[in-house]
């Protein structure tokens, strides 16, 4: 039986207290089977897919849109190159967030659900290295078009760096704090 005081990703009880703080509660282990694990992981791996999902859909609608546009036609071919490179990379980071339901479908009821969790989480990390580079694409384009080249190049440098520090360094750091514990 899981314990569903305790929430992991903030390790904050359900009152929201700290549960370091309680060191009994910090210690108390999850008692559940590798497949109620697999179960749990994959549900939080799905309620992170919708979110990010969402924020793909729009970006790749924002730029589908462009080349509808009364401008696009002024583009230089540098921006028009920077306009599919960053199409395709939207394509390409939906493509990555969505293949998780894909090989949940294809493995259905095959009592693979850790391996499913397994290559979805590395799917979704992926696809999250993809979206920050589609995001740095857009804001370079955009930025270039409506304020020049130089302006776009440090805005997107900027973009990047704020994506990677949040979704890849900030990451890091807090599970360097955190020892693993065997059976989450």
């Amino acid at each position: 039986m899981a314990d569903e005081s305790r929430d992991d990703a903030s390790g904050n009880d359900a009152a929201g207290n700290d549960a370091s703080r309680h060191g009994a509660a910090r210690e108390q282990a999850r008692h559940e089977t590798t497949f109620e694990r697999a179960d749990r992981n994959f549900g939080e791996l799905l309620q992170e897919l919708r979110v990010t999902q969402t924020g793909v859909a729009i970006l790749f609608a924002f730029l589908l849109t462009l080349a509808f546009t009364q401008r696009f036609p002024s583009l230089d071919s540098v921006q028009r190159g920077m306009y599919v490179t960053t199409l395709l990379l939207a394509v390409a980071a939906a493509a990555l967030f969505t293949a998780p339901a894909a090989v949940h479908r294809g493995l259905f009821q095959r009592h693979a659900k850790p391996q499913i969790v397994q290559v979805s989480s590395r799917l979704a990390s992926i696809g999250m290295a993809v979206l920050a580079l589609a995001l740095t694409g857009s804001v370079l384009l955009v930025v270039d078009v409506a304020m020049g080249r130089t302006v776009g190049i440090i805005a997107a440098v900027g973009t990047f760096v704020v994506c990677a520090g949040l979704w890849g360094v900030l990451p890091r750091v807090l599970r360097a704090g955190v020892p693993r514990k065997r059976d989450e």
